[in-house]
């Protein structure tokens, strides 16, 4: 990670609002909430004499998150934001399918896979139905379902339904930072599948995402938070894309997308995020708002 910056990850609930990261970062990294904490940090550091990178860290369902973070180093001093910049969120939907699909590989195709996450806005639930469904659609395991922590259905709820579907053994894929809590239903075996990116991919990203904004601000000057504003701009209409990915579009159907095959957990990516570049989808994917379940059964 760069020497040059003050490194400061802004947490949404995809985080639990920072908890989630707090002693799974580096020391270095500072953890903070959006709005005010963010504003204060970055204010203290800058007065330290210290550059600052800030990091949104969403993993594609949280865009208003970078959208905020944006806001909060908008209305900095202008001394304070001139040495501030705001780097690519910490990942995109595409690397949430990507990193959910590595780690179902790892299940048992017997078993049926419950996605969670914490509940968000209705829009950021509906897209953890899509996720589920590309999951699911290009995998092994007929029996997939959705459930939100504190939502509905919760994940007690999800079990239940994967029971009465015929899976006697429940597998949580962890579509946050945040990991739930093991439900207890009876006659049903639940396990967790860990955090969707490891403790070592989690450093390695977060760096590439400060190196890339150092770039960007070396080659362009552009400190990324005129940008970052419109990153939660179509969120709810089709599909929104993070923060600098190039555009915003509903693809007609029957529209195909180029695709990249996921790599192994932590590996989701291989290009660079440099804003305005084009970039690899998932599969193709259906974009129903509020869509309902995604199982399918084998009959």
């Amino acid at each position: 990670m760069s020497d040059a910056s003050r490194v400061i990850a802004v947490c949404g609930h995809e985080a639990a609002n920072g908890a989630a990261l707090r002693g799974a970062v580096a020391p270095a990294v500072t953890v903070v909430t959006r709005g005010r904490e963010l504003y204060r940090r970055v204010v203290a550091a800058r007065r330290a004499g210290e550059r600052c990178c800030v990091v949104p860290m969403t993993l594609g369902r949280e865009p208003g998150l970078v959208a905020d973070a944006a806001r909060t180093l908008r209305a900095l001093p202008a001394a304070e934001r001139a040495g501030t910049l705001l780097a690519e969120p910490f990942g995109t939907p595409q690397h949430l399918i990507a990193w959910l699909r590595a780690a179902a590989v790892r299940v048992p195709a017997t078993a049926a896979l419950l996605v969670t996450a914490p509940s968000g806005d209705p829009f950021e639930d509906a897209e953890l139905y899509r996720v589920a469904s590309l999951v699911r659609r290009y995998g092994s395991h007929p029996v997939v379902e959705v459930a939100f922590g504190r939502g509905d259905p919760d994940p007690v709820e999800g079990v239940r339904r994967c029971r009465l579907l015929g899976a006697s053994h429940v597998v949580l894929l962890p579509a946050a930072f945040a990991l739930p809590d093991l439900p207890g239903v009876p006659d049903a075996g639940v396990e967790c599948a860990g955090p969707p990116v490891s403790p070592a991919a989690l450093a390695r990203i977060l760096a590439e995402r400060v190196a890339d904004a150092e770039r960007r601000w070396a080659e362009h000057g552009d400190d990324g938070i005129d940008s970052g504003l419109s990153a939660a701009d179509d969120h709810g209409h089709a599909h929104s894309h993070a923060v600098g990915e190039g555009h915003s579009h509903a693809h007609p159907p029957g529209a195909g997308h180029t695709h990249s095959h996921p790599r192994p957990q932590g590996d989701g990516h291989d290009h660079d995020h440099g804003r305005g570049h084009g970039h690899p989808h998932a599969h193709h994917h259906p974009h129903a708002r509020g869509a309902g379940r995604v199982t399918r059964s084998n009959s």
